[in-house]
């Protein structure tokens, strides 16, 4: 036992920091909020810092439930920098309104989402969904006075308990006809002859799952939490548990359903190829900047799952690339956004509001653009690179009518990222007025790395992002 500890030091670091946190708001209420947000902030660079040092270890603890390995360590750091720049960014945006809980959820949230990223077992796969998944309903209706946050909430928290339910019911008929809820013995077992029930068992558990990573048909909560949240929530649920939920679907697949290729590959390609699609074309028709933004996030996941589709280790190394830049390209998407205020300081989400913003705020319209070019996967920016990382796999794999048809589809997709630019840049001005300055320096400074690194500036760290993400697909073959 004491052995297994020495090796959760990430989750350890996460648990303490959140009751350490969850005390003091309730010894201190809501008035000190920037000591609440400290002490969340110093927690997720420990936590990460415990991860870095357990980098390159492959190990399993618990009795097997639980794995430390680099795949894990690889989408853990992607989710503490997300939430770490969640926590930050959002006292501003709720100006004297952020409450105690705020950061308290985010750690829970995470800690959560890491044990999803390093399940090997069934039970400890729903426990970590399920401890995301909680801290996430709250934060969606955290705004209580919103009713559009209210809203968001409550249909987040039926469409999820929906989802559980499915996987829980996958769950139940893998375990019945396994006698196993291990990863390793559900692979044995899945070597062998498949049964309907095992098939049915392996559908509703891709269901849940799909729920988590917004692929359709399961993706109907998105737009409407997406648009309702904070935007700093929206921010969180963009990136955070859309590199869990990916990175935990992965391992599924590959680890414990990789010898019945022919039942799931399938089920990945439909919901690939269905996700692609109708986030292009859901999003063509679109006002609301967020609600822009979550049918991006259903294609871009789309084309995330062209990766795993392939089965193989270069389709997971690609998926890896691909939530990296994903995670990058969307921080920084929405925090302009959260840029995006009035002169009298209330949030602007209506994009023909957008129109002459390039005139107002050029460098905040500059940056857009290369965000939304970026997400279109339009080169030379670093964008396209994860894209063709996934094709090249899925072509590798023999999956040459779904390569070309995502392709042809990103073709559609680009559509409605380059409508936005040309609203900003060569529509007449818009009534709003976009004063220039106040946004803060946290914001200014991560929206600046990011469009700076989506330039062909990142093309240079492809050797580094290679080798890691070489080393954390690795793991799983």
């Amino acid at each position: 036992m004491t052995a297994d500890l020495m090796l959760i030091w990430p989750e350890l670091i996460l648990t303490i920091g959140g009751l350490i946190t969850l005390m003091l708001g309730t010894f201190f209420g809501d008035r000190n909020v920037g000591l609440y947000q400290l002490s969340s902030l110093l927690t997720l660079a420990a936590a990460a810092a415990a991860v870095v040092a357990l980098f390159g270890v492959d190990a399993t603890v618990f009795s097997g439930t639980l794995s430390v390995d680099s795949f894990g360590g690889f989408a853990k750091l992607l989710i503490y920098a997300a939430s770490f720049v969640c926590i930050v960014i959002a006292p501003r945006f709720f100006n004297g309104g952020m409450r105690a809980e705020y950061p308290t959820l985010i750690l829970f949230a995470a800690l959560g989402m890491g044990i999803m990223a390093s399940s090997r077992d069934l039970m400890t796969l729903y426990v970590g969904l399920e401890l995301n998944s909680l801290a996430a309903y709250v934060l969606a209706s955290f705004m209580r006075t919103d009713e559009r946050s209210s809203e968001a909430g409550l249909k987040y928290f039926v469409l999820g308990a929906l989802a559980s339910g499915m996987l829980l019911y996958g769950i139940s008929l893998l375990y019945g006809f396994t006698g196993t809820t291990d990863f390793a013995g559900i692979a044995k077992v899945l070597g062998g002859e498949l049964n309907i029930g095992l098939i049915f068992g392996i559908v509703f558990v891709l269901a849940g799952l799909g729920f988590k990573i917004s692929a359709v048909p399961f993706h109907m909560w998105t737009p409407d939490v997406y648009e309702g949240a904070p935007t700093p929530v929206t921010t969180f649920f963009a990136t955070a548990p859309k590199v869990a939920a990916m990175a935990l679907m992965t391992r599924v697949v590959i680890d414990a359903m990789g010898p019945a290729v022919g039942a799931w590959q399938q089920i990945i390609i439909f919901l690939s190829l269905a996700s692609i699609i109708l986030g292009a074309v859901g999003a063509i028709g679109q006002k609301n900047i967020k609600r822009l933004l979550a049918y991006s996030s259903i294609n871009n996941v789309g084309f995330m799952l062209v990766g795993l589709a392939a089965g193989t280790q270069q389709g997971v190394e690609g998926v890896l690339t691909y939530l990296l830049v994903y995670m990058l390209t969307t921080l920084g998407a929405f925090l302009v956004v959260i840029q995006l205020r009035d002169a009298q300081g209330n949030q602007v989400e209506s994009i023909p509001a957008l129109a002459g913003l390039s005139q107002r705020r050029p460098g905040l319209a500059a940056a857009m653009a290369v965000f939304l070019f970026s997400l279109a996967g339009i080169p030379p920016l670093f964008g396209f690179w994860p894209k063709y990382l996934v094709f090249e796999a899925a072509v590798n794999a023999n999956l040459v009518p779904l390569a070309v048809a995502g392709i042809v589809a990103s073709v559609i997709g680009a559509f409605y990222y380059i409508a936005i630019i040309k609203t900003m840049y060569f529509d007449d001005k818009s009534d709003t007025e976009f004063p220039k300055g106040g946004g803060a320096i946290v914001e200014d400074a991560v929206i600046t790395a990011s469009a700076l690194w989506l330039s062909v500036i990142g093309y240079l760290f492809i050797p580094v992002l290679a080798v890691l993400s070489a080393s954390a697909a690795a793991v799983l073959f």
